[in-house]
C-alpha cells in the first residue's frame, strides 16, 4: 500500500472520529428536548391540546347558521359517515355570512385543526379560552357549499402542518 491510500485512510478516519463526536455532541447537549410542551408556561396559563386527533375522537356540534333549513342534519349526516362524534345538530342563534366557523377552547386545538382541512382553511376561526370541553362548534354558513374530499382533506392538512398553540395557552405536554 503506498503513502498516499495510508495517509487518504487516515483523513478519512480521522473526519469520520470527528464527525462522531460532534453527533454525540449535539445529542448530549440538547436543549430542545422539552420545546414545546409547557414547561415554562406562565401560571395560570390554561394548556392546549395541540395533538391532532383522529376523527373517531373528534366530538362536534353541526349549527346551521345560513338560511338553506335542515343543511345543519345533512352535515350531521355526512360528519358522522366520516367517523366524527355528532353530539348536537341545531340551528345557530345568529346567521353566518362565511363558510362556516369553527369554535372552540383549549381542549379543542387539534380537533379543530383537523376539521380546518375539512372546510379547506376558509372556516372563520373563533378561540374561547374560557371553554372547558374538548366540543367543537361546527357553525355552517351562507357561503358553504360542501365538505372536502378525503384526499383534499389529507392535501390541506399537509399545507396547514401541526397544530399550533393559541395566544394565551401554552402547548400541553404530550403522554408517552
Amino acid at each position: 500500500m503506498s503513502f498516499a491510500r495510508v495517509r487518504a485512510l487516515v483523513v478519512v478516519g480521522l473526519l469520520a472520529v470527528v464527525a462522531l463526536v460532534f453527533v454525540v455532541v449535539a445529542v448530549v447537549r440538547d436543549t430542545q428536548s422539552q420545546a414545546g410542551m409547557g414547561k415554562d408556561c406562565p401560571q395560570g396559563w390554561p394548556l392546549a391540546d395541540v395533538t391532532l386527533r383522529d376523527r373517531k375522537d373528534v366530538k362536534i356540534n353541526v349549527l346551521n347558521g345560513s338560511d338553506q333549513p335542515g343543511l345543519a342534519a345533512n352535515i350531521a349526516d355526512e360528519f358522522r359517515n366520516r367517523k366524527f362524534q355528532v353530539k348536537k345538530v341545531g340551528n345557530a342563534p345568529k346567521a353566518v355570512s362565511d363558510v362556516a366557523v369553527l369554535r372552540y377552547g383549549p381542549k379543542g386545538v387539534g380537533a379543530a385543526h383537523l376539521l380546518r382541512a375539512y372546510f379547506l382553511d376558509t372556516a372563520d376561526r373563533q378561540f374561547d379560552i374560557k371553554r372547558t370541553d374538548d366540543t367543537v362548534d361546527v357553525i355552517l354558513g351562507n357561503d358553504f357549499q360542501q365538505l372536502a374530499t378525503t384526499t383534499e382533506v389529507n392535501q390541506s392538512l399537509g399545507d396547514l402542518g401541526s397544530p399550533i398553540a393559541p395566544t394565551g395557552t401554552c402547548p400541553a405536554p404530550i403522554d408517552k
